[in-house]
């Protein structure tokens, strides 16, 4: 990854700018192409096998191999390990940190390794127990049962190679490299893609297996150029009395049931769905897999790339920089997932005909998966706000409270379950974990306030009038899909309507957005407006504006009267990033010239306002007015 640009360092940096926003569109780029991937993937599964019983074979194998996966390699990843590799680099240099590499490396693999062997022996015990009516109502359980058992044999090889894949994707993550282990997930839906298309034909579900085990390789095997890059060589290390290593232990342990538990969720779903009929199974795992598109793009893209960030700060015992970053992402992810989850619930069907309804899939299948969407739609925003939140935990080293939270979150999700499948079937099974979402969100961020002492108004207002943006989408683009209603079947119709619907909504939402003045919105335009401007010859950097442009005379002069926009974007960067301890610069002017002036002379006057993570929020309070001199200017 490129060395970050020069940015404002102080104490209260909520950016997202700089390396941060760097790392961030790095890891957006990977979660957006393999989401995109991920979507071809399951169109292609689709085309190949609609909601076939054999399918929801596959589907019901994946699941004990995926939560070995999740418990071990995830558990490290996300909350254990790179808190404490980053804090070892910074503080016990580069070859303490790769000795705490190998050692965790040597033990998640050996462990992984040895669940694999034990599930291998126990699936024909454990697979029925997952989904108790695959195949019932078809006359078909004995025979499905089977075959689910040698998928689940044949797929324990991935968590195996996900485990060292994922301890990889840890390492670099904590270095803040983030292009390889974005580039990972690609490779493994391309490689499960080619399984649907080449090998279904000749193997059936099996060559969807072979498929993840060519991914998981490949997953793998991308990221180890990176890995040597760093400077790390993979030497098997077993020492579980190191002290940097039991330390990760002990963080991994909470995390590990909080995971264990997250995907019981699944396990829940499977197992009622089984219980509906052959095609649930299937049809649940589509609708999810379409709704987690602006969830992996947005939430978890964005909360991926911050942690690291967030990890640093608290190495240097910077509580205030922890909050006011976690405050300014997720007013950043509740931007973007709140309008893209209202707009997908809107254009449900026309989504799931235009990326299911062909070869072996048909209509009625799709209106299962777009009635579960809906609902899986109401899940999108609390899913995201976790994503963030949770990880400000994490990097305190607090791992019990989230998942305290999450297994409180699967008990809700399994009662309802319980209560709903028999009477609402697959829509009952979506809402239930809907609700289980936004209870453990709201239990998070009350916890979470608490323990920062973050004012809980400083983001839920902002949230509010975000939300009140995606209402008023919502009101005029599903008036407009009215006019349209019986007219989504074919592909030609489905592609016009949600595509209509997507442009209209976006138009609609951003200039909501730039009437109730939203800060992200406004910052969108500023930097447009900035990249437009960007066309004088003088600079050396074309496409920016460097410290030491602005420390040179003569080209602050042409700077004012030749580019005033991008003067006016610096001027903007410096209000939503500059933070002093309670409070936040605000560039004064009205004019653009004007704020130039102001930023080229270094000096602004700031006031203290309500939020301590952002600007253009909360009621400005009457407070002493003093000058400061900023140290640098954003590029």
């Amino acid at each position: 990854m490129a060395e970050a640009p020069d940015r404002l360092e102080t104490s209260g940096s909520a950016s997202i700018g700089g390396g941060l926003a760097i790392a961030a569109a790095i890891v957006a780029f990977g979660f957006l192409g393999s989401r995109l991937l991920g979507i071809l993937r399951t169109v292609a599964i689709a085309n190949a096998f609609g909601s076939s019983p054999e399918l929801a074979a596959y589907n019901v194998a994946f699941r004990i191999p995926d939560l070995i996966f999740q418990v071990l390699a995830g558990a490290t990843l996300g909350s254990a390990f790179i808190p404490v590799f980053a804090r070892t680099f910074q503080r016990d240099g580069s070859a303490k940190a790769w000795a705490l590499a190998n050692n965790v490396l040597t033990i998640v693999t050996v462990a992984t390794a040895t669940l694999c062997l034990a599930a291998f022996v126990a699936a024909p015990w454990l697979v029925p127990w997952t989904a108790p009516g695959l195949g019932t109502d078809l006359g078909r359980h004995a025979e499905l049962t089977d075959k689910a058992v040698s998928l689940t044999r044949l797929m324990l090889i991935s968590p195996l190679l996900f485990a060292m894949s994922g301890m990889v994707t840890g390492i670099l993550n904590g270095r803040q490299r983030f292009l390889l282990s974005a580039l990972a997930p690609m490779l493994y839906n391309l490689a499960i893609i080619a399984g649907a298309v080449f090998l279904s034909g000749r193997w059936g579900v099996e060559g969807l297996a072979v498929g993840v085990i060519g991914g998981a390789a490949l997953h793998f095997l991308v990221q180890v150029p990176g890995l040597l890059r760093e400077g790390m060589r993979i030497r098997p290390r077993l020492d579980i009395n190191d002290a940097s290593t039991r330390e990760v232990g002990k963080l991994m342990g909470p995390r590990a049931i909080g995971l264990a538990a997250a995907q019981l969720n699944f396990f829940i779903t499977t197992y009622f769905a089984s219980k509906i009929d052959s095609s649930a199974i299937n049809n649940l795992t589509f609708a999810w897999t379409i709704a987690i598109l602006p969830l992996g793009l947005f939430g978890m893209a964005i909360a991926t790339a911050v942690f690291p960030r967030l990890a640093e700060h608290i190495a240097g015992d910077n509580l205030v920089a922890m909050t006011a970053t976690i405050s300014r992402v997720a007013r950043v992810i509740m931007f973007t997932t709140i309008p893209a989850a209202l707009g997908l619930a809107l254009v449900a069907r026309p989504a799931a005909t235009l990326l299911l309804q062909r070869g072996e899939f048909g209509a009625a299948d799709t209106a299962v998966v777009s009635s579960a969407l809906v609902y899986y739609c109401i899940a999108i925003v609390p899913l995201a706000g976790i994503e963030i939140h949770s990880r400000g935990f994490y990097a305190l080293g607090d791992t019990r409270t989230p998942v305290g939270l999450t297994v409180f979150a699967v008990g809700v999700n399994l009662l309802l379950s319980a209560l709903l499948w028999f009477e609402h079937g697959v829509e009952g099974l979506a809402f239930s974990l809907a609700v289980s979402a936004w209870l453990e969100w709201t239990l998070l961020y009350v916890l979470y306030a608490r323990r920062t002492g973050t004012d809980p108004w400083d983001d839920l207002w902002p949230v509010a009038r975000i939300t009140l943006c995606g209402a008023i989408m919502t009101a005029v683009v599903g008036a407009a899909l009215l006019l349209f209603q019986g007219a989504t079947g074919g592909q030609f119709n489905a592609l016009l309507i949600a595509g209509g619907a997507a442009a209209s909504g976006a138009a609609v939402f951003a200039g909501c957005a730039l009437w109730f003045r939203i800060p992200e919105m406004d910052e969108i335009v500023a930097r447009l407006r900035s990249r437009l401007a960007r066309e004088g010859s003088f600079s050396p950097g074309k496409d920016r504006v460097t410290t030491h442009e602005l420390e040179q005379p003569a080209i602050r002069l042409r700077l004012i009267e030749e580019r005033p926009h991008a003067i006016r974007a610096i001027a903007n960067d410096v209000r939503a990033n500059v933070h002093h301890g309670a409070h936040a610069f605000r560039i004064e002017g009205h004019t653009e010239v004007e704020a130039a002036r102001r930023v080229l002379r270094l000096r602004v006057r700031w006031h203290g306002i309500q939020s301590t993570g952002g600007y253009g929020y909360g009621v400005r309070r009457p407070v002493r007015t003093v000058t400061r001199s900023l140290p640098t200017v954003l590029p």
